[in-house]
């Protein structure tokens, strides 16, 4: 059987749930009992990425980089991984990345804008990267049409390209279908990935079918950790994997389950959940990231968070558009006077 490869993104997609709060100490503890593990993929920057400091997205309690660092320093044998989206993070953050350390890089678009990734893929090669793909919100497009996406990333440099279910939209063969389509037009180029949520629970369900269709790169996150709902738990798809005789290599379901118990969760204050926020995004399909920038409108404008998420389903919005969730609480505000 085809070897899966667990990928780790508790310090990236995690990141979202400490609202980038991480310290240097606690990504060097983490990176530990991962390695121990066997986790062969961390992905450690902000939650939007290199570059992702800021206003708009939420400042980091330390630089990406300096993290980026610790990380690569902690690490016996686990490669250190940064995320990138074209238009928050630079070529210049790639480089600067590269030279803290890391040995792949993930750049992610909106799943109808591969073509704005080109430049990064083509840069990231010529730095002597790994590279991988994120379509993100991959429900938006039906599967033939992700695929001509997928393929325009592959013709660039791609090596693994993710079906990204980044609103936790995806329900069974909702993913199946799309890793399919993206298996027969990319396989005999690149690898196929799957990365899931949990907002209608369905985060590890859908990674078993996305195996059983052909990736071979999962995601999950140590308890969770991650925008809306969370992501797909890693301790449990590595002993779901286990106890189907899918060959993950190394990685061991005891240490990653006692590295979700003992380490992981006494370092956060809120751990994500199915809560009536979480599901209504994954019901419109709104992305996860937007969860806390609803919560905080809610506070501010006297509008229920699962309202401004469902208007801002209805209106198609999709990740770096979080400053109009203010317009949406605005004009619900106004609707209920």
């Amino acid at each position: 059987m085809t070897k899966i490869r667990l990928n780790d993104t508790t310090l990236r997609d995690g990141s979202h749930a400490v609202r980038h709060q991480y310290t240097e100490q606690q990504v060097r503890t983490i990176v530990r009992a991962l390695d121990d593990a066997g986790v062969e993929m961390l992905e450690v920057t902000h939650g939007d990425g290199l570059g992702g400091s800021t206003f708009n997205y939420g400042f980091s309690h330390t630089s990406d980089l300096d993290l980026i660092e610790a990380a690569v320093d902690e690490a016996k044998n686990a490669k250190i991984v940064a995320l990138l989206l074209p238009g928050v993070g630079t070529i210049h953050d790639l480089k600067e990345a590269q030279k803290r350390g890391i040995s792949l890089v993930r750049i992610a678009t909106h799943c109808s804008e591969a073509d704005v990734s080109i430049q990064h893929f083509q840069a990231a090669r010529e730095l002597g990267l790994e590279t991988g793909g994120f379509l993100m919100l991959s429900h938006r497009l039906e599967p033939a049409e992700l695929a001509k996406q997928a393929r325009i990333m592959v013709d660039v440099g791609c090596q693994c390209v993710f079906v990204v279910d980044s609103s936790g939209y995806l329900v069974m063969e909702g993913a199946a279908d799309r890793v399919k389509a993206l298996v027969d037009e990319i396989g005999d180029d690149a690898q196929v990935g799957f990365h899931g949520h949990q907002n209608l629970g369905f985060g590890v369900a859908n990674s078993l079918l996305a195996v059983r269709n052909g990736a071979t790169q999962i995601d999950g996150t140590l308890y969770g950790l991650g925008a809306g709902a969370g992501n797909a738990p890693l301790e449990v798809l590595a002993t779901v994997f286990d106890r189907l005789g899918i060959d993950i290599g190394g990685v061991d379901p005891a240490a990653l389950q006692n590295a979700a118990e003992d380490v992981l969760k006494p370092m956060v204050d809120r751990l994500p959940m199915m809560d009536r926020g979480s599901i209504v995004q994954g019901q419109m399909g709104v992305y996860n990231s937007f969860l806390f920038h609803a919560e905080r409108a809610q506070d501010r404008y006297g509008v229920p968070a699962a309202d401004i998420l469902r208007e801002v389903g209805r209106r198609g919005y999709v990740g770096g558009q979080e400053d109009m969730i203010i317009d949406v609480a605005v004009d619900l505000q106004k609707q209920n006077a």
